[in-house]
C-alpha cells in the first residue's frame, strides 16, 4: 500500500496475475499493478522491487507449504485453521476480504505501540490506520520531485478536465515513478544495494568508455 498508494478496498480484487514484474538488464527495477481489474474503476500504479521481492517471497513460501499457485492465486488468503486445512497445507484457500486487512493493519500498529488511547477531549489519532499509507505514498512522491499529474493518476485520482488531454503513456510514467523508488523503499539495506548497483554500472560503463576511447587513439 506504500508503494503503490492503492486504497485499502483494492485488496478485494487483487490476484498474482494483477502483479508485473518490469525487468532492465536483468534486474527487477518495478512491478506494475493493476487495480480494480475487470472493473469500471481499473487502473494501474507500480511497486517498488522491495515490495515486488517480499510479495515473491510470500507466494513462494505458500508453494512450499503445499498451495495450489496459479495466476487467479489472491495475493491475500487467510492463513490458518480452516476447513480443509491438513498439517500446514490448505487445500481450498480463501481471499483475505480489504475487512480482513484493516484489522491486521490495526491489531499490528496496537501491539507494537505506535496508536494508544486517546486523551480526553481527542476525538482523533495522530495518523489514519490503513488510508495513512497512501498519505504517505503520495507524500514521498512529491519529494521525489515526481510531476504531481502523474502522482494522482497512479493513485487513482480524477485529474478532471486534464485527463481528457493529458495522456501519458506506461513508460513515461514508469519513469518518473522511478525517481521514487529509494523514497519510498523501506528497508535501509535494499536502499544501499541499490545505490551500490547504479555505482556498479556507472563504473563499468566508464571504463568501457575509457577502454574505447584508448583503442580509437590507437
Amino acid at each position: 500500500m506504500s508503494s503503490s498508494g492503492i486504497r485499502l478496498g483494492a485488496w478485494d480484487y487483487l490476484r498474482w496475475k494483477d502483479i508485473h514484474p518490469i525487468e532492465r538488464n536483468g534486474e527487477i527495477v518495478a512491478a506494475k499493478i493493476i487495480i480494480y481489474a475487470e472493473d469500471e474503476e481499473e487502473y494501474f500504479s507500480f511497486i517498488t522491487p522491495e515490495a515486488y521481492h517480499e510479495l515473491k517471497k510470500w507466494m513462494d513460501y505458500r508453494i512450499e507449504s503445499g498451495e495450489v499457485i496459479n495466476e487467479n492465486s489472491w495475493i491475500l488468503r487467510h492463513y490458518g485453521i480452516l476447513k480443509g486445512f491438513k498439517r500446514g497445507i490448505i487445500d481450498s484457500p480463501r481471499k483475505l476480504k480489504s475487512s480482513g486487512v484493516k484489522m491486521l493493519i490495526e491489531d499490528a500498529i496496537w501491539n507494537q505501540g505506535l496508536r494508544k488511547k486517546l486523551d480526553p477531549g481527542k476525538k482523533r489519532h495522530e495518523f489514519q490506520a490503513d488510508h495513512g499509507f497512501r498519505k504517505w505514498f503520495k507524500t514521498r512522491c512529491d519529494i521525489s520531485g515526481m510531476k504531481p499529474i502523474n502522482i494522482e493518476k497512479l493513485i487513482g485520482h480524477s485529474i478532471g478536465i486534464s485527463g481528457s488531454y493529458y495522456r501519458a503513456t506506461k513508460n513515461e510514467l514508469l519513469e518518473d515513478y522511478l525517481k521514487a523508488i529509494d523514497v519510498l523503499t523501506i528497508d535501509n539495506d535494499n536502499i544501499l544495494e541499490r545505490q551500490f548497483n547504479k555505482l556498479e554500472e556507472k563504473r563499468s560503463q566508464e571504463t568501457a568508455e575509457f577502454h574505447l576511447m584508448i583503442f580509437q587513439k590507437s
